[in-house]
C-alpha cells in the first residue's frame, strides 16, 4: 500500500556540480526535494521506488545497487541507487537526479529501487503499473520524478506555447491537493506537446495512490530556464 510521496523535478541542473555558476538559482528547489523527502522517511516505508521519465535503454525496472553518472553533461560524477551490487545498465537521467536526492539526505529507511517509465506509456497502462507498485509491499513509497511543460517562455526548450502557463497551474494544484482525478485526467497528447516529461510519472502516481486516501502539500512551484518544475510531498 502507498504510505507516501515525493515529486521532484529531474533536471541534471538539480545537481550543483552540473549547475556550476548557476547553482544558486534552484537552492530553493533543492531545499523543498529534501523536506519531501522527510515526509516519506517519516512514514517509515518498508520499500522506496524511484520512477521517473525514460528513453527505451532506460525503461523499466532498475535494482538496488544500479548506478548512474553525469558524464553526458561535462561532470565526473557518479551516484549509486541504494545499497546492492553494481550493475551494468546505467540508470537514465532523471533517476540519476533521483539517486543524487537520496545520497544527499543520506537516505537510510529501508531498500530502494527504481523505476524508468516511458514518456509516451498510455494513462491506463501508468495507472496499472502505480497498482502494482503499491501492491509490492505493506509500506511502499514513491519518489516521483518528472518535469512540467519545457515552454513557458521563448527561450524555453520548447519554445513559448500559450498553453503551457495553464497546463503547469492545473498539474500544480492536483499535486499540491493530492488530487488522483485530475493527475489521471492529464492529457496525454497536450503533455507530449508540450514536452512535459513527468505526465507518465505522475499518472503512475495517480495508479498508486487510488485508494491510498493521501493528502498533499506544494512545497514549491516555479519555471526557471521556461520549465515547470514541482515539489509536492504526499503523506
Amino acid at each position: 500500500m502507498l504510505v507516501a510521496a515525493a515529486v521532484c523535478p529531474c533536471p541534471p541542473l538539480l545537481v550543483p556540480d552540473v549547475a556550476a555558476g548557476a547553482a544558486p538559482e534552484l537552492d530553493a528547489a533543492r531545499t523543498a526535494c529534501a523536506d519531501a523527502l522527510g515526509v516519506i522517511a517519516a512514514a517509515r516505508p518498508d520499500l522506496l521506488v524511484v520512477l521517473g521519465p525514460a528513453e527505451q535503454d532506460g525503461r523499466g525496472p532498475h535494482f538496488a545497487g544500479a548506478t548512474g553518472s553525469f558524464h553526458g553533461f561535462g561532470v565526473d560524477l557518479e551516484v549509486r541507487l541504494g545499497a546492492g551490487k553494481a550493475q551494468e545498465r546505467q540508470l537514465p537521467p532523471s533517476l540519476a537526479v533521483g539517486a543524487w536526492l537520496l545520497t544527499r539526505v543520506q537516505w537510510a529507511d529501508g531498500p530502494v529501487e527504481g523505476l524508468g517509465v516511458g514518456e509516451l506509456l498510455a494513462a491506463e497502462r501508468c495507472e496499472a503499473v502505480g497498482r502494482e507498485l503499491a501492491a509490492r509491499a505493506e509500506r511502499v513509497a514513491l519518489l516521483v520524478m518528472g518535469d512540467g511543460s519545457a515552454c513557458r517562455t521563448l527561450k524555453a526548450p520548447g519554445y513559448l506555447d500559450e498553453r503551457a502557463a495553464d497546463f503547469d497551474a492545473q498539474t500544480a494544484r492536483a499535486l499540491g491537493a493530492a488530487d488522483v482525478g485530475a493527475l489521471k485526467a492529464l492529457d496525454e497528447s497536450l503533455a507530449y506537446e508540450l514536452k512535459a516529461a513527468g505526465r507518465a510519472p505522475w499518472q503512475v502516481l495517480a495508479g498508486a495512490a487510488e485508494t491510498a486516501g493521501l493528502a498533499g502539500q506544494l512545497l514549491y512551484e516555479d519555471a526557471p530556464y521556461g520549465v515547470g518544475y514541482f515539489v509536492a510531498a504526499w503523506s
